[in-house]
């Protein structure tokens, strides 16, 4: 079955670099990276509910229950309320105090959170937040030595032992020893995988005194690093970006341009980059990011984050990147990624807030206005969301990614016609010779024109899709599904629907296509096969669980169809199909009536137009 996926921009360039190529595992995967505890919710409470009003609790119980709730929920301005008043009612529980503590700082509550942090200083099950905590305050207070203390680490835990070391070569730093500082990054042993960030808070380091020499090789050698580029693609972006400045301040502006052009191998059109290289081309003065102690401490938290921003590790990249932002306000490219996270967590208010916060001045704005777009379109504010992206469109009128952006919301509101337009535009500005980057255009102005039931202008930009990007399970998936349910083509169908499959095994959607079509060539054990195991990887998909059930009852299986069918209902399916499983239920399935098509039977495609822009296209 085709599937129209939801879009995001993504602003982490740790996301972003997907899109360009799959990124080598890294090996810092492999750590035992902190994980924050996050408490159980109590049960029968439905999401991003608290079932408390705090000014109304009146017991230690009420309120450690409702803040449990809360927290869990990343309500963390109702779980901090609920937290304190907890402990009016039992002031010395620790349990209280850890969750106040996180909560706090995970709000961006940096202070508060520190004082807590230094009380449970020696609570060995939170030393490894406590001790990056008090280190960070310290820093804020340039109390320089005394953090460089606090950050003395002998345990076994390589990831503890980067952050440490980088924190503590910035707190030397701090106190006027930049040579020191760098000393201590030459001396720092740890696995391969420590290379990237040495090279870059070295460069940084030596950079902010002055020393171009130094911080043109190290960050050379971070640039050049393309292992530590899949591990760390935020830290590779930071050190292409510090190169440019350098080269472009030193007087070299073809040098400045060469890093850019490394960094587009890695993230090809990433806005911040893009609008570097056009200030370097007017001869703008260029500032680093990086100039101070704490700027330095904070890119350092973020360097970290960046590498273990990655599901399930929200928690503790967000603890890391407020903790940035403690130390460093204005530090854009953490605001997004923080917004990022808040997306994730269903918590878009909070995700919009941030975007907002970025500094207008920023590369990373755009960015952030293209993220705000969406997010707008998500909490219902469709009307606002178009406006913003087509005002943004109108900035710049070469950035496709606003196009693909203001696209994904006219998809979400079934507004198809304008979608198509929007890409023809689209189209239009990446001229006669797109690159492979552009198959997405291709591909969503596909969509547009199928969805619209024009087959003869859809075809050409999937199969345009497909010459850009030969081995996209997306188009793969779509274009083959697409002719076996017209009836044509039906051997290539399928092989590309198996190839999808192939590509992308645990894609349910993907899956579900298979098993779909098996249904409509008539063979259904092949289709219960695939739908069974599409069902187990969107369990929660209303579509797959109706496939299922339909494959079920055409292999005979008819007390199991009516489960599935009934189990759709509470599903949620679209109010279209209601009544139809409804009367399945009923009724069950009539019987079958035409033969199982054939490639023999398949219609035979009227020549196709290429798709405009295709530099094959013919008259």
């Amino acid at each position: 079955m085709r599937h129209l996926s939801k879009m995001r921009l993504l602003g982490s360039v740790a996301c972003l670099a997907l899109v360009s190529f799959t990124l080598a595992a890294p090996v810092m995967a492999q750590e035992s990276p902190l994980t924050i505890e996050t408490p159980d919710a109590p049960p029968a409470t439905s999401a991003n509910t608290t079932p408390f009003d705090p000014l109304k609790v009146n017991s230690f119980s009420g309120a450690f229950l409702a803040a449990r709730t809360a927290d869990v929920d990343r309500d963390f301005d109702t779980a901090t309320a609920l937290y304190k008043i907890a402990l009016q009612f039992d002031a010395d529980n620790i349990d209280v105090k850890q969750r106040l503590m996180i909560t706090q700082l995970m709000n961006g509550h940096f202070g508060e959170g520190a004082k807590l942090a230094e009380e449970l200083k020696s609570d060995q099950s939170v030393e490894r937040i406590t001790t990056v905590v008090r280190a960070v305050n310290a820093i804020r207070d340039e109390k320089y030595s005394q953090a460089q203390k606090i950050l003395n680490y002998k345990g076994p835990n390589d990831l503890d032992r980067l952050m440490n070391g980088l924190l503590q070569a910035w707190a030397r730093y701090g106190q006027g020893s930049p040579k020191d500082a760098l000393a201590m990054l030459r001396k720092m042993k740890g696995p391969d995988w420590f290379a990237i960030f040495k090279n870059y808070h070295a460069g940084a380091i030596a950079a902010a005194s002055g020393d171009v020499t130094t911080a043109r090789a190290r960050l050379n050698d971070a640039v050049l690093d393309r292992e530590g580029a899949g591990a760390a693609p935020d830290t590779f972006m930071r050190a292409v970006v510090a190169l440019a400045r350098l080269e472009a301040t030193a007087g070299n502006k073809q040098k400045a341009l060469d890093a850019i052009s490394v960094g587009d191998t890695l993230v090809n059109n990433y806005a911040p980059l893009k609008a570097l290289r056009q200030s370097i081309e007017k001869g703008e003065k260029q500032e680093q990011q990086v100039r101070n102690a704490s700027q330095g401490a904070a890119a350092v938290l973020f360097s970290i984050g960046g590498a273990l921003n990655r599901d399930g590790a929200e928690d503790i990249v967000s603890l890391y990147l407020q903790s940035a932002r403690s130390l460093d306000p204005d530090s854009a490219d953490a605001l997004v990624m923080l917004g990022g996270i808040a997306e994730n967590s269903k918590n878009p208010e909070k995700a919009i807030e941030l975007y907002r916060s970025v500094p207008e001045n920023s590369p990373m704005r755009r960015i952030s206005e293209l993220q705000l777009g969406l997010v707008l379109a998500s909490t219902g504010k469709v009307e606002e969301a178009k406006q913003h992206l087509k005002a943004l469109i109108d900035s710049d009128p070469k950035d496709i990614r606003t196009y693909l952006a203001y696209g994904s919301v006219l998809s979400d509101a079934k507004d198809y016609k304008e979608m198509g337009e929007v890409f023809d535009r689209a189209v239009e500005q990446i001229g006669p010779m797109p690159s492979r980057n552009d198959w997405t255009v291709f591909f969503q102005r596909g969509i547009a024109y199928e969805r619209q039931k024009k087959w003869e202008q859809a075809e050409p930009n999937f199969r345009k899709a497909l010459e850009l990007n030969p081995d996209q399970p997306a188009v793969l998936n779509y274009l083959g599904y697409s002719w076996v349910d017209m009836n044509m083509n039906l051997d290539e169908g399928m092989n590309m629907i198996r190839k999808a499959v192939e590509l992308r095994p645990d894609d349910g959607y993907i899956v579900d296509s298979l098993g779909w079509a098996y249904y409509r060539i008539h063979e259904f054990d092949k289709a219960v096969t695939e739908l069974e195991r599409a069902s187990e990887l969107k369990a929660g998909d209303p579509t797959i669980n109706d496939h299922l059930g339909d494959a079920y009852w055409r292999v005979g299986r008819k007390l199991e169809a009516n489960f599935q069918w009934n189990r759709t209902l509470g599903l949620k399916p679209e109010e279209a199909e209601i009544p139809k499983i409804k009367d399945k239920i009923a009724n069950g399935l009539p019987p079958l009536e035409d033969k199982a098509p054939t490639a023999a039977d398949a219609k035979t495609p009227a020549p196709v137009k290429p798709a405009e822009g295709s530099p094959d296209k013919k008259s």
